[in-house]
């Protein structure tokens, strides 16, 4: 390597162990391990970069000398071990693994056994002793580099196998003899030269090569791109895997041998105890791929009593330096504890907050750290539903509680599938398999829940759904998956691909059937940090709530006032909705103001029961905002159903002239009494009434038909056009305002103006305003302590915030609408046409929808509040679209000075997180 050239390969004993964006998360942790004195077996570190390289190659070959210094690492790896790569004496042999910087559990490849050749497995024989030993790590090695470097699929390797333990009589892999696995080694290389029409490379430093081009490509593979799309992970935050090359250490020397995999707390729960599963005599691949049942830590103790201790100690050092719970990897080889990896450990959102509110209190952590190391979004695996006590079931079968929760959906056997049918079509859907796979992935993410019948609570299905959060049953051994004929067997029952079943990943238990739910309660971890998260923010957090019912779980969730009331929700309840449709279809102003007459004491109430339940806290209430069309029938379903009241009216006409038939026939007095009874159910007068109304409705809603309705005739438009509607509910608003102060309930109602382009239209609401609030205040003696406001959702409002600032004491910005006029997209359109195309083809990096674009609407947010605080300084300013949850847009109205967000009850936890983090990240 010459002077200026730059280093890309890096021994454990020289790589910055800080630097994960260079070597990866697997390869600084190596290298700080190393360094820190744990036990780790030698190797070294190919670079980030140097696979960046690589994948910009057209030919994909490795860049100019990194391979001369691979070769470098592979000779003072020779003098570390004492041992030679491709020596037939003591022949070195290496783990072949990928890592990038954050953490993908299961999402790329790793080889085993390298090195391992017709020569070098003599010499493995000679060294160990142990014929079986050596084959059984050339078995593996062949269908590991077969598999990842070669593309041969598993299935191939499987069927071979599968027919050597049942040639031999056995089921588990430890009860086939040395001739056994030999057969299968020679099995296996056959399978590989009729699959690539090659033979097997023999030549070590030629598998070497091949390894590491396959681990590097392997960053472009689908089940990779898949994760990093999912999860949003951007080249900012992962850009290519490191590969990292380090000696092996062998679990399945014997019974002295071990495998396992680690969390410093359990990753399910939080508690603060070794939690995890080894697999005596095996090696790593066994724990994680979940093909044998493993055993749990705490079962070490009695097996190997030494090497329990030294592991606890190996947690204690782990989470001592790291500051934070690692999930980590270790080899027991002839009594010698080996530490493989660390990461930080992936856990539900249940788990992180237990662990943060008690890493604190025993000093490792700050209470800033601990709100950091919680993902705002996380939060919402808390709010899970969970099987309902009440409801009797009896579960067919028991696995291991691999990740809490339940799911209930039809039972699907394969990932394409559960994908075709849970993403695309909509269907909830359970995923069953023997055991998952990396390539899984896909159909990970359009599941409900998964259900393995083998494997642990560290296999790849268990560790991939923690962290997505979602309910999983893992090692479910009495159940019989039979993939190819899609069903499964449970003892005396089955279920098929179809069926209804319903899993809890907290106790582990399968039911048939779909059983129902409830909400889950806080646990006292999550209020105890989301009380420490009110202390930093800046940011006050409401919500959207449109009842009391609504608004008694906001306030369970920890909202401080109501941010969006929709007055429309109101109207719609059954109760309502015919009075609603006679205001609507009033031809006069009379008839109209009749209706509205009838409406004012349950708006009033309405508004009553929120100020109540939300005292002392702030309630928005927007004024009517959709097209009053949206309350009526579409002009269709109207004229079917005139057309078929028309013909049951002629009906009811003939039964009344057959009643009248029947007194001058002799007809028997059973017969008279059936007709009388059906002409007194049919009331023509009824049918003749109702007909009338649905063709007035129809006049209706033909005068109100609009070509674009969203940008029509909707809110201040509505209310300036029918003076009397806004009214009604200012009205309704302020005597329950000042009904409640005269009760001593202390109240804070804010009137909200939707879809407002100009400040005279404020102007004339606010006049109604002014004048109804005078009438209260000269009949009570006393004001109603009020304020008034306007949403912000039309691009001209935002252009001429300072003339509407003078008119309001608020805004509130409407993003949703806000979008979609400064997008020009209608929202409906757009979701189900082009958007998807735009977000896949990055034309968008996101749904604007779903994700607060910054650039655009974000900055005529940005501008209006700039605009609105010029002229009135204490101006307060809020968002109520349902960007308002999310914690990116939160950290954005943070930082452009807005005083609260709004969003749905439910999102309510996670926003005071995301306020904390943003008041947090804006402090450094």
């Amino acid at each position: 390597m010459s002077a200026d050239s730059k280093k890309r390969v890096f021994a454990f004993e020289e790589g910055d162990g800080k630097n994960k964006h260079l070597l990866g998360g697997k390869g600084a942790n190596l290298c700080e391990m190393t360094q820190i004195g744990l036990n780790v077996p030698p190797g070294f570190v190919l670079s980030t970069e140097a696979c960046l390289e690589f994948l910009a190659s057209p030919t994909k070959e490795l860049p100019p000398g990194l391979w001369e210094e691979v070769q470098t690492q592979m000779t003072a790896l020779e003098k570390k071990t004492k041992k030679g790569f491709g020596s037939a004496e003591e022949p070195l042999l290496v783990s072949v693994r990928s890592g990038s910087a954050m953490s993908m559990p299961g999402m790329m490849d790793t080889i085993l056994n390298l090195g391992l050749n017709a020569k070098t497995l003599q010499g493995v024989i000679k060294a160990t002793g142990d014929e079986r030993f050596a084959y059984d790590a050339y078995r593996r090695f062949i269908q590991l580099f077969g598999k990842i470097a070669l593309n041969v699929d598993d299935t191939f390797f499987d069927k071979q196998f599968e027919m050597v333990k049942k040639a031999a009589g056995v089921k588990e892999d430890v009860a086939l003899s040395a001739s056994d696995l030999k057969d299968t080694a020679e099995r296996f290389l056959r399978v590989v030269q009729e699959q690539t029409g090659r033979p097997f490379p023999e030549d070590p430093y030629e598998q070497l090569l091949i390894a590491i081009k396959a681990v590097f490509g392997s960053w472009g593979g689908k089940r990779a791109v898949d994760y990093r799309r999912q999860f949003n992970i951007t080249p900012a935050m992962a850009n290519g895997t490191a590969v990292n090359i380090c000696t092996m250490v062998f679990g399945n020397r014997g019974d002295d041998s071990g495998t396992g995999v680690g969390f410093t707390r359990d990753p399910g729960t939080g508690e603060n105890l070794l939690y995890g599963e080894y697999l005596v005599n095996a090696q790593g691949e066994d724990v994680v791929a979940g093909i044998r049942t493993p055993k749990p830590l705490v079962s070490l103790k009695a097996d190997m009593p030494e090497m329990a201790k030294q592991l606890d100690a190996l947690r204690d050092r782990l989470e001592g330096h790291y500051k934070e719970v690692q999930d980590f990897e270790f080899t027991i080889e002839r009594g010698i504890l080996y530490c493989l990896q660390t990461r930080n450990g992936k856990m539900n959102a249940v788990a992180q907050v237990r662990t943060s509110v008690e890493m604190v209190k025993e000093g490792i952590i700050t209470k800033a750290q601990a709100l950091l190391r919680v993902a705002p979004d996380s939060l919402e695996q808390m709010l899970f539903p969970r099987l309902d006590p009440k409801a009797k079931a009896t579960p067919v079968a028991s696995g291991l509680p691999a990740s809490p929760g339940a799911a209930s959906g039809i039972a699907v056997f394969d990932a394409d599938r559960a994908e075709m049918l849970g993403k695309e079509q909509g269907f909830k859907v359970i995923l069953v398999r023997e055991e998952t796979k990396p390539e899984d992935i896909h159909g990970f993410f359009a599941s409900e829940g998964i259900l393995t019948s083998r494997g642990g609570k560290t296999s790849h299905a268990a560790v991939v759904a923690r962290g997505m959060g979602k309910c999983c049953v893992a090692g479910a051994e009495g159940i019989h998956v039979d993939v190819d004929k899609r069903i499964a067997i449970v003892g005396d029952t089955s279920f098929k691909e179809g069926d209804m079943i319903t899993l809890d990943g907290t106790s582990g238990k399968v039911y048939l059937g779909e059983i129902p739910t409830v909400e889950p309660e806080f646990t006292d971890e999550l209020v105890t940090l989301l009380s420490w998260a009110d202390e930093v923010a800046r940011i006050k957090v409401m919500a959207n709530s449109d009842t009391p019912v609504d608004a008694k779980r906001a306030l369970k969730y920890g909202a401080v006032g109501i941010g969006l009331a929709r007055t429309e929700r109101m109207f719609n309840d059954p109760a309502r909705l015919p009075i609603v449709i006679d205001m609507i279809v009033a031809d006069t102003k009379e008839e109209r103001q009749e209706a509205l007459d009838r409406l004012l004491p349950l708006q009033q109430q309405d508004f009553k029961s929120l100020f109540e339940v939300m005292a002392p806290y702030p309630v928005v209430i927007r004024l009517l905002d959709p097209p009053i069309h949206e309350f009526l029938p579409n002009e269709n379903t109207l004229v079917r159903e005139i057309t078929e009241l028309q013909q049951l009216a002629k009906n009811a006409h003939g039964l009344t002239a057959l009643g009248a038939a029947m007194t001058l026939m002799q007809a028997p007095d059973k017969v008279r009494a059936d007709v009388d009874g059906l002409r007194r159910q049919l009331d023509p007068m009824l049918v003749e009434s109702v007909i009338v109304k649905k063709e007035r409705m129809l006049r209706k809603v033909r005068a109100l038909f609009e070509t674009n309705p969203m940008l029509g005739h909707r809110g201040v438009r509505l209310g300036i056009s029918f003076p009397e509607i806004y009214q009604m509910q200012i009205r309704a608003i302020l005597e329950a305002a000042a009904e409640c102060q005269a009760a001593g309930v202390e109240v804070h109602p804010k009137i909200k103006v939707p879809q407002v382009c100009t400040a005279q239209e404020l102007k004339i609401v606010k006049k109604w305003v002014d004048a109804i609030h005078d009438e209260i205040k000269a009949r009570t003696g006393k004001p109603v302590k009020f304020q008034f406001g306007t949403m912000i959702e039309v691009v001209r409002a935002c252009m001429r915030a300072e003339t509407l600032a003078e008119q309001s004491e608020f805004f509130s910005f409407g993003t949703n609408d806000l979008t979609q006029a400064a997008f020009s997209f209608s929202r409906e359109d757009a979701e189900n046409k082009f958007l998807p195309l735009y977000t896949e083809s990055e034309v968008l990096q996101d749904n604007p929808f779903e994700v607060l674009d910054e650039k655009g609407v974000g900055k005529l947010m940005e501008l209006a509040v700039k605009w609105g605080r010029s002229v009135k300084p204490d101006l307060l300013v809020g968002i109520c679209g349902e960007h308002g949850g999310h914690p990116a847009a939160i950290a954005f109205c943070d930082k452009i000075g807005l005083d609260y967000v709004s969003c749905s009850g439910p999102r309510v936890p996670v926003a005071r997180l995301a306020a904390a983090h943003a008041a947090l990240h804006a402090a450094k």
